[in-house]
């Protein structure tokens, strides 16, 4: 009925008791069980100073993954551009794009995925590097063009691998900032609803009436961020969602770690201001059997009409987030019509 694609935004979670090279023989896992379900894209977050995200180098592990696939799209959602050079991620990504030719994304964030101080330590002055980001992004077009006839390397700084690659870049965002540049940019849009719900519609319709088509594309393409939390009853599922809860009510506490067990009842642990913001904060949330994840999306999809869904995998148990996605994936072919 929908034929709306499902895709994976994978973190490499380090559950408690277990390391970051658990997380990544964990992601390496999930993604062929995702090429073998088919999921469309498999992408990959930079966070840092996280005891809780092993993805941190973030085009080391989109290497990690694709040379462990064949076919599934494996991509940044997203690298945060203001923590690095242009030409630096242009060479990252024309290198994995020579590797694993049609294959990769790039998705390019805006924000620093940190706390302030880590942010400094990457790129020391944000402020500037934040509100440069639309001129990054145009920078890091023109060093993948290729060559003008007549135009020697000498005349023009290019990346290398890069040069005169098609990378398809992506621009992510919470707010409606990214979704008016990439509608003016002619780019693809993913919005992070599955943690900034507040601006989802407005965004969305802001990138759809304002897109200009470009070389890159014709017509928007939207991807809606949804964490989906799929179990063989409704309250296994209640009870796995309780991971990410906690993991979100300690980040907003100050407080991130390792991804914790999920617990039988919330109410122990957080407050009622902090139930209502995290809460709020999840709020784009499908959890459930897969019946309920079924009408869940089915109410998503028929409200938000994307392009394309991309579901977070942010659970402790590897055993559980498997299971999930494979029953994810039924709903996905229920919702069809396969």
């Amino acid at each position: 009925m929908f034929m709306v694609p499902f895709s994976i935004l994978d973190l490499a979670p380090v559950a408690e008791g277990a390391t970051p090279a658990d997380a990544f023989r964990n992601s390496l896992e999930l993604a062929q069980l995702a090429e073998r379900l088919g999921y469309k894209r498999f992408w990959l977050a930079e966070h840092h100073n996280m005891p809780g995200i092993a993805s941190a180098a973030t085009s080391v592990v989109i290497a990690h993954v694709a040379g462990g696939t064949k076919t599934i799209r494996v991509g940044s959602g997203g690298v945060m551009l203001p923590n690095h050079s242009p030409l630096v991620i242009a060479e990252q990504f024309g290198t994995l794009e020579t590797l694993f030719p049609g294959r990769i994304d790039l998705g390019l964030g805006r924000a620093p995925g940190t706390d302030q101080p880590t942010a400094r330590a990457l790129r020391r002055n944000l402020v500037e590097t934040q509100e440069q980001f639309p001129q990054d992004v145009a920078e890091l077009q023109r060093l993948f063009q290729p060559l003008q006839v007549g135009e020697t390397f000498g005349q023009r700084i290019r990346a290398v691998p890069g040069l005169g690659l098609r990378v398809p870049l992506w621009l992510l965002g919470s707010s409606t900032f990214s979704a008016e540049l990439a509608a003016q940019m002619g780019l693809p849009f993913a919005f992070a609803s599955h943690f900034a719900p507040g601006d989802l519609l407005a965004a969305m319709r802001i990138y759809r009436a304002s897109f200009r088509p470009s070389q890159y594309l014709q017509k928007p393409y939207a991807i809606m961020g949804v964490n989906v939390v799929a179990a063989d009853t409704d309250e296994e599922a209640r009870r796995l969602f309780t991971s990410l809860q906690q993991a979100f009510l300690y980040l907003r506490r100050g407080m991130p770690g390792l991804v914790p067990p999920p617990v039988e009842d919330m109410e122990a642990i957080w407050t009622p201001q902090e139930k209502a913001m995290v809460e709020y904060s999840l709020g784009v949330s499908v959890v459930g059997s897969p019946e309920t994840v079924e009408r869940g999306l089915a109410r998503l999809i028929e409200t938000v009409k994307p392009d394309e869904i991309i579901i977070p995998s942010h659970m402790y148990a590897q055993k559980d987030r498997l299971r999930s996605f494979e029953l994810i994936a039924g709903v996905g072919d229920a919702l069809s019509g396969k």
